[in-house]
């Protein structure tokens, strides 16, 4: 009985070591994984460099083509399904929709050359790790201006069989938050498997400020990250639950940005797709930005630029993103037809009440939405003198980078079948797998919780 007991001892103590050796390596793990979030340059040594070469030749010679090439001002149905394969050295690249995302691109302000420019320029793109459970691999070019994201089969051809209806929803409300696709591509290399990827404008530009990220889905299980380390360079992006306690305060603009929420998450819930995230960062504006804000002459121009019917994304002709201010410096006389825009824009943006609106696409053959005009029947709003205005909106005190990413998830029958999961798992509280129409409200309600 004694050596039973003491050999038990000893078991028990082995136990104990052995279990300390193995908390020891999952907090080692933990620290190594800190230690990799953020952004690293993709230089020689890194895993993805023959990859992002690709990519970056790729794009060089795809947006060349569209430069000598000048895009239509219509679009067909075919340029919808156009497949365009260039051959290079080691491996073919595949743009699909062309001319249809050549256009977007034109629309939104963003020119063949300066784009080009960006994805090809000599500098490394930029690897950014994230604590995302998303299996995607993300990189950013160098300057910090567009989002290269890898995306399977399945995603892709998801975009594309709703990318018509994607372009409507924009042209029809050219001040959504959702996030702007630049580009889809295919990357074949012999013997090896294929490489879906596409091209977005990053919500967070500049990021030079910034001072929080966070990623919003409006429920609790999973939605906490621990914050980084004060004094850390590491990019953390936070979650729902740190965001508790605070408010995005952009008092006259909260109605538009309410109603442009539900707006986008309506579309996202005739797609019948969840999971999708409300990107949003924030930065205190300086004194002069402040200033600049306030003043009356930027409003004037602004309201111009905001209310004409031509601005919208892929209207035939457009040269600029709707509501951009030149970077000339120019300043307007004004006049009798200004201060009308401004009286109009006043209305827009200042719109009285917090509560959810109906979406105008719900709206009766007797409501008011008829009767408005149609930049507010388009829920448009004063954009700030920006490279990237329809992701950012001005407050009082804070400047505010906000978007909707993440639009490829169907709720399929696996989908329902982790939602039912879900439910007995976390009994009575909210996760992120419902259905499109509750998360489609959920987010709304979080949104109106959470300005003022």
């Amino acid at each position: 009985m004694e050596m039973s007991a003491a050999d038990g001892g000893l078991g028990r103590s082995a136990h104990r070591q052995r279990s300390g050796t193995v908390k020891r390596k999952r907090w080692g793990g933990l620290r190594q994984q800190w230690k990799l979030l953020g952004l690293f340059e993709i230089d020689e040594q890194h895993e993805f460099y023959s990859l992002t070469c690709m990519m970056k030749e790729g794009l060089a010679a795809a947006s060349q083509s569209t430069i000598d090439n000048a895009p239509r001002n219509e679009l067909s149905d075919e340029d919808y399904r156009l497949e365009d394969p260039q051959i290079h050295k080691d491996f073919t690249m595949e743009t699909f929709a062309g001319p249809v995302f050549s256009l977007l691109r034109g629309a939104l302000g963003v020119s063949e050359q300066e784009y080009q420019q960006s994805l090809s320029s000599g500098s490394c793109y930029l690897q950014f790790i994230s604590n995302s459970k998303s299996k995607a691999d993300f990189f950013l070019t160098n300057d910090k201006r567009f989002f290269l994201k890898t995306q399977n089969k399945r995603e892709i051809k998801f975009l594309l069989s709703n990318l018509k209806i994607y372009v409507e929803h924009l042209k029809r409300f050219p001040h959504s938050l959702l996030v702007k696709f630049l580009g889809v591509h295919r990357i074949k290399i012999p013997h090896r498997r294929k490489k879906y990827f596409i091209v977005m404008q990053s919500v967070f530009y500049p990021d030079d400020r910034i001072n929080a990220r966070y990623d919003i889905k409006g429920c609790e299980v999973s939605r906490w990250t621990e914050p980084a380390p004060e004094g850390s360079h590491i990019i953390v992006v936070l979650k729902d639950l740190n965001f508790e306690g605070q408010y995005i305060s952009l008092e006259r603009q909260r109605a538009w940005l309410l109603q442009q929420v539900e707006i986008d998450t309506h579309f996202l819930r005739r797609l019948n797709v969840l999971d999708y995230s409300l990107l949003l960062a924030h930065q205190p504006l300086h004194h002069d930005e402040r200033h600049q804000s306030l003043s009356f002459a930027s409003l004037i121009m602004r309201a111009k630029k905001s209310v004409n019917p031509g601005s919208s994304p892929i209207h035939p002709g457009t040269s600029a993103v709707p509501g951009e201010v030149p970077e000339d410096g120019s300043t307007l006389l004004l006049s009798e037809t200004d201060d009308n825009y401004f009286r109009q824009s006043q209305v827009g943006v200042a719109s009285s009440g917090g509560s959810l609106q109906t979406c105008p696409e719900h709206a009766g053959p007797g409501s008011d939405t008829a009767e408005l005009p149609e930049f507010k029947a388009q829920n448009r709003r004063l954009l700030p003198n920006l490279k990237n205005p329809l992701h950012v909106i001005d407050g009082p005190e804070q400047r505010y980078f906000i978007g909707i990413i993440d639009i490829f998830t169907v709720y399929s029958f696996r989908k329902r079948l982790e939602h039912w999961w879900k439910r007995l798992r976390h009994p009575g509280r909210s996760f992120s797998t419902v259905s499109p129409q509750a998360y489609c409200v959920r987010l709304c309600h979080w949104v109106q919780d959470h300005t003022k």
